[in-house]
């Protein structure tokens, strides 16, 4: 094949993969109007008010989309360095609200009582009850602490689900029946992560639950304080809180299931009623400046209600939520006596503007005639069992770190691989179905058919020959996808790739230097076994579905990178998120033009390089820094 040639916003190398020859070209408002007007959705077009709305909140997220693009002549705008003194605080607490502690578990020697990792992708285990120790499992292996760290003068903590910088927007409540040793009704609490505890904030009536969910259900909410990414990334961070929301909704699936437990998105709930559940109405007062400024506003630290989960045993799919009648219950929620104030996290802030008023274009309204929907379980495809090194769930999810080097050395068996990307696709296997609907672990908590796919960029898999791949995770897409991208690509299945796994060789070259250069000049993205960006159909979701798909579009691509993770340190190697890459040059690489497929988040998975001058710490009891 030809050498590569890269525009002038690349670095000039060589490499035998594709001709590059074509030029970013800015997308106007014009243009975005014009996109929008073409295709509204068929529940707004009725309503020319609500489909001008509607245009002018998509308009918001495009142009926050474009705004927050890192090129390689500039980086979207952020702080020009970090205001340590201001570093916020990781850790949120209530103050005066009463703590009640968690148990704590073992990791390892657990296999009698804990069943494998891969096991949970085949079938789910016998639910338990609600308890103290269920709950307290529940949030261990999924939100708590995982290990200190310390090198000098410096200790952090880490937890068992990632975040972007270390440095975790994303609050946890949870609303659930009444637990004995805990509070003798049902209640409202905040989860404290560093003292693994539970902060009392409200009790409500023991008919809320019951009314409207099965036995033994109970509500997890998530909150984004967006000030705690912004402090160190600027406008972009509006993206990363989403991604971490994903990766939160992710490891409480794989932590409920360990416990037989099913989880789906309650997505027909508004803005308005997931403020009021989570006892987030405190928060009131922020206005959105008309330009970044830095200053002391304490307001900024408020909390952005996401997503609300409902937990419940498996097998129990014959149940209907009544949106209407769940949202006046929860409205009630502001009659109630709310404990607890929350804590100051930093002195002074910077406010970026385009994030706050972003996430006003993506609140959800409630939406009373969402259908809510429990498919049956579906199984994962299976083609290298053997790959797994037989850890336990708790093994996996607990010892998950995200790896700061790769080596550039370690290999990856072929079959191995196509093993991941099985357990990477939302429908599963055995269906009949295409892949489509997200009906497997963890993808099923998710309410949409999937809307992201994966280009990888193949380095070090034994038996497969390095270069370009895509994975198709909606196969609707394909025809569309075949269209949008390069027409000298090839769109064939790999050697030995199963034929149930809609995996598609593009073209071969070594692709390191390109992974390394897209990726913000990362070492990483080239010295893994493979690297690959998450690739939404994005313009096309929002104008069928409304802005508020937006965050939610990164929502998946965190259970996405999820999954990975786990799947990364379950057959003995590691992986990486990677927030930070060029946008617009990914869809150069592929040919894409306009916003209908955009990529949103990178990742990288291979043979970790671990710093010996860290040392780990047990995650409790810790020290007793904020950090």
């Amino acid at each position: 094949m030809p050498p590569l040639h890269l525009s002038s916003r690349f670095t000039s190398i060589p490499h035998p993969l594709i001709n590059l020859t074509a030029t970013k070209r800015p997308i106007s408002s014009t243009a975005i109007t014009m996109s929008l007007s073409s295709s509204p959705s068929p529940s707004i077009a009725n309503n020319p008010k609500e489909h001008k709305d509607t245009e002018k909140l998509i308009a918001q997220v495009l142009k926050y989309h474009n705004q927050t693009k890192h090129f390689f002549t500039n980086y979207a705008r952020g702080p020009r360095g970090l205001d340590w003194a201001n570093q916020p605080n990781p850790f949120r607490r209530y103050i005066s609200s009463p703590l009640f502690s968690l148990l704590h578990f073992p990791i390892e020697n657990n296999q009698n009582s804990a069943p494998l990792y891969h096991s949970l992708f085949n079938s789910l285990p016998s639910p338990y009850p609600i308890s103290k120790t269920s709950i307290s499992q529940l949030f261990y292996d999924s939100l708590a602490l995982s290990a200190w760290k310390t090198t000098g003068f410096s200790t952090w903590s880490l937890r068992v689900n990632p975040s972007s910088g270390n440095l975790h927007p994303t609050e946890a409540y949870i609303i659930s029946p009444a637990i004995d040793s805990f509070c003798d009704s049902a209640f409202v609490a905040h989860y404290a992560p560093k003292e693994h505890s539970l902060e009392l904030r409200a009790k409500i009536p023991d008919t809320f639950l019951p009314s409207f969910f099965p036995s033994d259900a109970f509500l997890i909410g998530f909150s984004s304080i967006f000030w705690r990414e912004a402090w160190k990334y600027g406008e972009r961070a509006f993206r990363y809180c989403n991604h971490d929301v994903g990766h939160a909704i992710a490891a409480i699936s794989i932590a409920a299931a360990e416990l037989g437990w099913d989880v789906k998105l309650l997505d027909g709930l508004g803005f308005k009623e997931l403020e009021r559940l989570m006892g987030l109405e405190i928060n009131q007062g922020f206005r959105i400046p008309d330009k970044p400024i830095k200053g002391k506003f304490p307001e900024i630290e408020f909390e952005h209600p996401d997503c609300v989960l409902v937990v419940f045993p498996n097998g129990v799919n014959d149940f209907n939520v009544n949106y209407k009648e769940l949202s006046s219950a929860i409205m009630e929620f502001g009659n109630f006596e709310w404990i607890g104030k929350p804590n100051s996290l930093s002195k002074e802030h910077i406010c970026w503007d385009v994030i706050y008023r972003t996430a006003e274009a993506v609140k959800k309204p409630l939406k009373i005639y969402d259908r809510f929907l429990v498919d049956k379980f579906q199984s994962s495809g299976i083609c290298s069992e053997g790959s797994y090194r037989g850890f336990s769930v708790r093994e996996v999810v607990r010892k998950r770190r995200s790896a700061v080097d790769m080596d550039g050395v370690t290999k990856m068996e072929r079959d191995t691989f196509y093993q991941i990307m099985l357990h990477c696709l939302p429908s599963g296997h055995g269906s009949g179905e295409k892949q489509k609907r997200q009906l497997a672990l963890p993808f099923r908590v998710l309410s949409w058919d999937a809307e992201v796919h994966s280009v990888l960029f193949v380095h070090r898999v034994v038996g497969l020959p390095k270069g370009l791949y895509f994975l198709v995770r909606n196969e609707d897409h394909l025809d569309e996808l075949k269209k949008a991208t390069r027409a000298e690509f090839k769109w064939e299945k790999p050697e030995g790739c199963p034929d149930d796994l809609p995996l598609y060789e593009l073209a071969r070259g070594d692709c390191q230097q390109i992974a390394k250069q897209l990726s913000c000049h990362q070492d990483i993205a080239g010295d893994g076994c493979f690297s690959l960006g998450m690739v939404a159909h994005l313009e096309p979701t929002l104008c069928s579905k409304g802005a508020w798909m937006y965050p939610r579009l990164f929502w998946e691509t965190g259970v996405l990178g999820q999954v990975l993770y786990l799947e990364a340190h379950a057959v003995g190697i590691s992986a990486t998120g990677i927030g930070c890459f060029f946008d617009d040059p990914v869809h150069e690489i592929l040919g894409l033009r306009g916003s209908n497929f955009q990529s949103l988040y990178h990742f990288t998975v291979g043979g970790p390089v671990l710093d010996k001058r860290i040392m780990s710490l047990p995650a409790y009891p810790g020290p007793s820094v904020d950090a």
